[in-house]
């Protein structure tokens, strides 16, 4: 039975504060929830009739609902037969990735849909570690859960002080994109490092600016035109990670 302290409870979590006290999270949808179920810890799992029939389910409660019940507790325009808390996962901070494996770190990024967009493109580009910054918005929003498509199973997402953890390495390529930058296409790129992706409004912060040691251009085309003033954080991201691949392949 879907009480009206769970429905309380799952709505709850749209405030990062309810999220961070209960280290939960939503997720909704068959494709997404069914990605996460092999990866986090389900705490509560939502469904309807014929969607449990068809799924394996390991949670620790699980409640069949009606498609008006689902309707009452989704945060979605249209509920699509589940929706699942989570426990939020803890990584072990290890920064010597960056010494052997090219990571993303994300710099007061705001908008959720960028931030999963970017898991999103990480994922499928192979860079398996996201450092972001404290000001960042938060990874377990819903909305940015659900712009990850899934992918937030496969990626660890951690929050630090980005200014900390440059300083911690040494000898690491710490890429950054600026209108000053040598254009990517011609640049020598490594495969190892840290990528720095800046916030939609304002970009890489000055005191994290001053230690990037690689700066990139994404150039436009052709050389000189009138065009937009910037690309959208997200787009930037698939377009430097593609570039880095495409080296190494």
């Amino acid at each position: 039975m879907l009480s009206k302290n769970k429905i309380k409870y799952i709505h709850s979590l749209e405030l990062k504060k309810n999220r961070r006290e209960e280290q939960a999270f939503i997720a909704e949808g068959s494709k997404l929830v069914g990605d996460m179920l092999g990866h986090f810890h389900c705490k509560m799992l939502l469904g309807t009739k014929e969607w449990l029939n068809t799924m394996s389910v390991q949670a620790e409660e699980v409640i069949e609902v009606s498609a008006d019940e689902l309707a009452k507790v989704s945060l979605q325009k249209a509920p699509q037969e589940v929706l699942a808390v989570f426990k939020q996962p803890s990584y072990p901070m290890d920064t010597k990735v960056l010494s052997h494996s090219l990571c993303l770190a994300l710099d007061n990024v705001q908008d959720p849909g960028n931030v999963g967009t970017i898991i999103r493109l990480a994922d499928w580009f192979g860079i398996e570690h996201v450092f972001c910054s404290l000001g960042t918005v938060d990874v377990y929003n819903p909305k940015t859960v659900q712009a990850t498509m899934g992918a937030l199973a496969r990626i660890k997402v951690y929050y630090i002080d980005l200014l900390q953890l440059i300083h911690s390495v040494k000898d690491i390529p710490i890429y950054g994109t600026f209108l000053d930058g040598d254009d990517i296409y011609k640049k020598k790129l490594s495969d190892h490092g840290l990528i720095i992706m800046g916030n939609e409004g304002n970009g890489i912060s000055k005191e994290v600016e001053q230690l990037v040691n690689e700066r990139l251009l994404i150039p436009n085309y052709p050389k000189g035109r009138m065009t937009s003033e910037s690309l959208n954080v997200a787009m930037a991201t698939g377009i430097i990670c593609a570039e880095f691949r495409r080296r190494q392949a």
